[in-house]
């Protein structure tokens, strides 16, 4: 591993996603199949998610094909989303989309190989979204040329991550790295200085326990820890054992965010939905919803962690049987100068 040219050596580190944006990059729900008959509701959720965000910053959407183009421009009202014909995959921009360094006010991108969590799912196309993202923005792309998803990490922009034993150690990603290895690839490339490991993820979750599904910073020393109510629940006991290691740390904050009340499912397969796959825009803390009992109790103890925020509930549940909410759809590109490197 090439340490002289990384981001790191030359002073770049990836920011929280608090910090100022640019803009939040995402994709257009397109593929019928993919979506398993559920693509009609998905685009209605997803159009509104969109809007809303388009209030608060500048959306570049990613759109496959004219089909998908026309779509987007029929449901969307907003002036405020620009629209880029990029062949993909998926939506899932957080895992497939390239991760944001800055230096100073200077902005560059990095690049991670995405298998598609694991070979689950087709990926070569989406493996190319870094590639098309400094292409349009014209700045540096470090390739690290190892297998990372966005949403497997959590910074606090201070350099400590949070992320999942679950998922970084998964035998279907980097096999032959271990803990030690992968927290150099996170130090070189987005200027992590220190690791804490966590378990396990939900029940569910098709990217074997991300951590934005169950563990969130909400500011440089608090951090938002999903947990669950009924002891019956497969989710208990691994959130519960999270849980204990981040109130074991000490210096920070931990706030406990409860899981929707009544599982969810597609066919006979269970869906992971949950309230810390929040997105965290400029003004406002947008939050997955699902008509559950518990949506209000969760907004209010958001309310109480962003008071300087806007915290918005939208309806996301369409959007979940294809296992994620808003956090899983966005990459957020912080505010600053395009970085071209040299």
């Amino acid at each position: 591993m090439e340490t002289t040219l990384t981001p790191r050596a030359l002073g770049f580190a990836m920011p929280a996603e608090w910090a100022p944006h640019a803009a939040t990059w995402t994709a257009w729900p397109h593929d019928e199949e993919q979506w398993m008959g559920y693509l009609e509701p998905v685009r209605r959720e997803f159009a509104a998610f969109v809007d809303t965000l388009a209030r608060f910053e500048p959306v570049h959407l990613i759109v496959a094909d004219e089909e998908s183009e026309a779509d987007a421009r029929a449901r969307l009202n907003s002036a405020n989303v620009t629209l880029h014909r990029i062949p993909h995959n998926d939506l899932w921009l957080r895992d497939s989309g390239a991760i944001f360094v800055r230096r100073g006010e200077e902005v560059a991108l990095t690049d991670w190989e995405f298998n598609g969590w694991g070979g689950k799912y087709p990926a070569q196309l989406d493996n190319q979204i870094p590639t098309h993202m400094a292409r349009i923005l014209g700045g540096k792309l470090w390739r690290a040329g190892i297998v990372m998803e966005g949403g497997s990490l959590e910074v606090n922009g201070q350099g400590v991550c949070l992320t999942t034993r679950q998922c970084l150690l998964s035998p279907e990603r980097n096999p032959h790295l271990d803990e030690e290895d992968l927290e150099g690839y996170l130090r070189d490339y987005l200027g992590i200085h220190s690791v804490i490991w966590l378990g396990e993820g939900l029940e569910g979750d098709h990217t074997d326990g991300h951590i934005d599904t169950i563990a969130r910073f909400a500011r440089e020393h608090t951090i938002v820890s999903a947990v669950c109510e009924d002891e019956a629940d497969p989710n208990y006991w691994p959130l519960r054992e999270n849980l204990e290691i981040l109130e074991s740390l000490g210096g920070f904050q931990i706030v406990k965010l409860p899981l929707p009340k009544n599982p969810l499912y597609l066919e006979e397969t269970r869906l992971p939905p949950t309230y810390a796959n929040f997105y965290i825009a400029n003004g406002a803390v947008l939050v997955p919803v699902y008509g559950d009992p518990n949506d209000e109790k969760a907004l209010e103890v958001l309310r109480k962690v962003f008071p300087e925020r806007q915290v918005i509930g939208l309806m996301a549940r369409n959007l979940i049987t294809g296992g994620g909410a808003f956090h899983c759809v966005t990459q957020q590109q912080p505010v600053g100068r395009i970085w071209a490197g040299g």
